[in-house]
């Protein structure tokens, strides 16, 4: 017993200090998110930054990245350098201070900067923690600077190593791949990533190169006077525009602020607003965009009156109505920095929105005085938007009136599920009446609801919500999930936590997924951003060999389900050894087919080899109407065995713009995606 007592004593000796760096290699996700390719291109922006902190500080016009073969990354800036001299408080170099010391840097009040972006100044010596190897070198009094890192650990002092006019700082790094789940950076992630960086740091010069495959195309440079005026135009190069002028004001806002802030209308229905402070983004927005949406609607509604574009008696324009079709991007830098959570996502500086309304209001009141004709359309949008509103009210409060969700008007192609729980409850929207039919039976009653959706819904892309509620399928749809719709929606009002996409693997199947993807995220994105939304797997192909069989869910994994089905029978014959002759075994296994590649089994989808002996049989699955009940359960609905893809948004401007390409009303975009992606598209069923 009293060796249980000491067993279990929780006393000093259980106590752990971890020194230095070592917290951040033991528990990686708290300082980068996470060990996954997000956290490793966490590295680079944060070597990234701190040369653009350097730029917002006015020392840094000019940033060099480059991904090296050996998978190292070099981040060059020709900023002042980082000081090489003896910290009084460590009594170590500065640069060996600020690489190997957590919350050490020039971010916290010493005059070093301003503003930056810096996260709580754990960057570059979290990216030495993570790597096997770093080396700084300094460019600093006329002199260059060196000092190796393995692990966050110094492999020697600091050494001179030559003599240079020019200042800066390089660092060059290589993850450590014990750590990282995948060392390999994508090249796309990290152009977008520098090009918004340009965008928010006008006149810094960011140039990116991969040195890893000879074959690349030449650098990419990026370089922009015009700040986020340029990233409001890059935004909508593909959209069709209401005024050809792009508003823009910059302007110091007594010591407390900066402000820039760009839009721009365009013909679409929504609000595209990105939101930025010390070039971080802020996808909740916070107090600056708080204070521009107040001066935006209070300063149109003011222009609107003394214009006469509104009459005496008709009501204000709402906020809702001014800001559709508004693309708008605003970026603030102020010298502390408050965020809600750690994540940075929303801004709670109460300075800042009386910073933005007063910099924004005044600016924008003198665009609509110069630029009269843009005004015009400004003003004309917002009145048709009011009125849009007013109807869509009206259709929302006529379909979607009182008893949705107790079930008393749910549809009556609805097969609802016994559960009234919405955690265990899902839902599959399912197209047509056939696979309707083969899910109603085949589903488990007491959680699974079915929902068949007849033909194609309306593109939402292109229609105000008035129009979409007058579309009786979508109607059903919104009915059905209990969340209402528009300014009314209400998430915790949802009926099934698990909404499922369940199409045919064919090109009407991919439209009406695609048309139901578009649906949610314009008008139901909290479903996305919370994780309901699903994508059904429904395998293509059933191939047989005896009396046992697989499904195959792409043509790639043909091959391997064959290779196994034979697997299987050799071990079944080996299984009987003994019991046969080994010259009547040997005849057997000859009898066996060959593993046929995708091109043949093209050619024989739907029927059996031409051979005598056992032989492959290869089941197309066209439509989900052609499959079974139970075999759509087994393969596709059964939560112990099916596969399915969740939808999220990791980058929210690419997705954005990929709606609009495939989807919007510009016909042009979506010609040439698809002249670039033709070949990539094989073996379509029309």
């Amino acid at each position: 017993m009293a060796k249980a007592e000491e067993k279990d004593q929780y006393g000093a000796g259980q106590i752990t200090v971890l020194e230095g760096l070592e917290a951040v290699r033991k528990r990686p996700g708290m300082y980068i998110g996470n060990t996954a390719g997000e956290g490793l291109h966490h590295l680079i922006w944060e070597v990234i930054d701190n040369s653009v902190d350097e730029s917002m500080a006015g020392y840094c016009d000019t940033v060099t990245m480059r991904l090296l073969p050996d998978g190292r990354v070099s981040v060059e800036d020709n900023g002042r350098g980082i000081p090489v001299e003896i910290h009084k408080q460590t009594g170590l170099s500065s640069l060996e201070t600020v690489l190997t010391k957590l919350h050490a840097g020039g971010k916290f009040g010493q005059g070093g900067y301003k503003v930056s972006g810096g996260l709580h100044g754990v960057g570059v010596s979290v990216v030495n923690a993570l790597s096997t190897y770093l080396m700084a070198e300094v460019r600093r009094d006329g002199k260059v600077y060196q000092q190796e890192y393995s692990i966050g650990k110094p492999q020697g002092a600091i050494k001179t190593v030559g003599k240079s006019t020019q200042n800066g700082t390089t660092i060059t790094f290589k993850p450590d791949n014990t750590i990282f789940s995948t060392v390999d950076f994508d090249w796309d992630t990290i152009i977008d990533h520098i090009r918004q960086q340009s965008y928010l740091t006008k006149g810094i010069r960011i140039t990116a190169i991969d040195e890893r495959n000879p074959e690349k195309p030449s650098p990419y440079g990026f370089f922009f006077e015009g700040g986020v005026k340029s990233y409001v135009r890059h935004l909508n190069r593909k959209r069709e525009v209401k005024h050809d002028e792009i508003f823009y004001v910059e302007k110091q806002y007594s010591e407390t602020a900066y402000v820039e802030v760009a839009l721009q209308y365009i013909e679409e229905y929504k609000e595209h607003l990105l939101a930025f402070t010390n070039n971080i983004t802020n996808p909740e927005g916070g107090t600056h965009v708080a204070g521009f949406r107040t001066a935006l609607t209070r300063t149109i509604n003011a222009y609107a009156r003394t214009k006469g574009f509104l009459k005496e008696k008709e009501d204000n324009l709402t906020g809702e109505d001014v800001r559709e079709g508004l693309v708008v991007i605003i970026s603030l830098k102020i010298p502390d920095p408050q965020f809600e959570g750690q994540t940075k996502a929303k801004l709670g500086n109460i300075e800042a929105r009386a910073a933005v309304d007063s910099v924004f209001a005044e600016a924008f009141q003198i665009f609509m005085e110069e630029n009269p004709r843009a005004a015009e359309a400004i003003i004309g949008k917002c009145l048709l938007a009011s009125r849009a509103r007013m109807a869509a009210r009206s259709a929302r409060d006529n379909v979607l009136r009182k008893g949705a969700l107790e079930g008393l008007t749910l549809p009556g192609k609805l097969a609802d599920c016994s559960s009234r729980d919405p955690k265990m409850s899902e839902i599959y929207l399912v197209e047509g009446d056939s696979a309707g039919g083969s899910a109603k039976q085949g589903r488990n009653r007491e959680f699974q609801a079915i929902l068949p959706l007849k033909g194609k819904i309306l593109n939402v892309e292109r229609a105000r919500l008035d129009k979409v509620l007058g579309f009786s399928e979508i109607k059903s749809l919104i009915i059905a999930l209990g969340t209402n719709i528009g300014e009314q929606f209400d998430i915790n009002n949802l009926r099934y936590h698990r909404v499922i996409i369940m199409t045919d693997a064919d090109v009407d199947g991919a439209h009406i997924r695609t048309l139901l993807l578009t649906l949610f995220y314009r008008h139901l994105p909290a479903l996305i951003e919370q994780g309901h939304i699903y994508i059904a797997q429904p395998p293509l192909y059933r191939v047989q060999l005896g009396k046992d069989f697989r499904y195959v869910y792409n043509d790639e994994k043909m091959q391997g389900a064959q290779e196994e089905l034979l697997a299987a029978a050799y071990a079944r014959k080996k299984a009987r050894k003994g019991k046969k002759g080994e010259a009547e075994e040997e005849e057997e296994e000859a009898e066996l087919p060959e593993v046929r590649p995708m091109e043949e089994v093209e050619e024989l989808v739907g029927v059996s080899e031409v051979k005598e002996g056992p032989k492959f049989v290869v089941q197309r699955y066209k439509g989900l109407g052609e499959m079974n009940p139970d075999q759509l359960w087994e393969t596709t609905m059964d939560p112990e065995t099916r596969m399915m893809k969740q939808v999220t948004i990791e980058d929210a401007e690419k997705t954005d713009n990929v709606f609009d390409t495939l989807m919007g009303v510009n016909v042009e975009p979506r010609k040439r995606f698809i002249q670039v992606h033709a070949k990539s598209a094989k073996n379509i069923d029309i």
